[in-house]
């Protein structure tokens, strides 16, 4: 019963699995974005492929709490997510998660050319394990 998580950029779509249990979540490969809908193809063959039962977006908000243009296209590209695969698609709020991991990276001292090709999975790792903690604790 995992769930998958993705954090969809411009070039790459980020990608996180949690484990069976719903415990911890992992980082894998990112998806090269195209901008239409093979990302939707793509993204759902990641979740059949990880057995996933459950999908996780992150809904980039503004630090205000609003949204903008791309959250509209995150919530459009959910409901194409969820007709192609019928699973639940959720949306959670992404705010600071790039910071997060950037600033994770930097203090493992991790050069500028592998930041770039690993910081779109690990935020969505962090929007995943973000996401199961709040299912663990939904008060806090």
């Amino acid at each position: 019963m995992r769930i998958i998580a993705f954090d969809v950029g411009e070039k790459r779509i980020g990608v996180a699995v949690s484990d069976p249990l719903g415990i911890t979540s992992a980082p894998r490969a990112f998806i090269p974005a195209s901008g239409d809908d093979r990302d939707v193809e793509a993204m759902a063959a990641a979740a059949f492929a990880e057995g996933a039962v459950e999908i996780v977006l992150g809904l980039p908000r503004r630090t205000d709490g609003s949204m903008g243009k791309e959250a509209q296209r995150i919530m459009d590209l959910a409901s194409k997510l969820h007709e192609l695969t019928g699973l639940e698609v959720v949306l959670f709020d992404e705010r600071f998660t790039t910071r997060i991991a950037e600033r994770a990276l930097l203090e493992a001292n991790v050069s500028r050319r592998k930041r770039k090709a690993c910081i779109d999975s690990m935020v969505a790792q962090i929007i995943l394990q973000e996401y199961l903690d709040s299912r663990c604790h939904p008060n806090t």
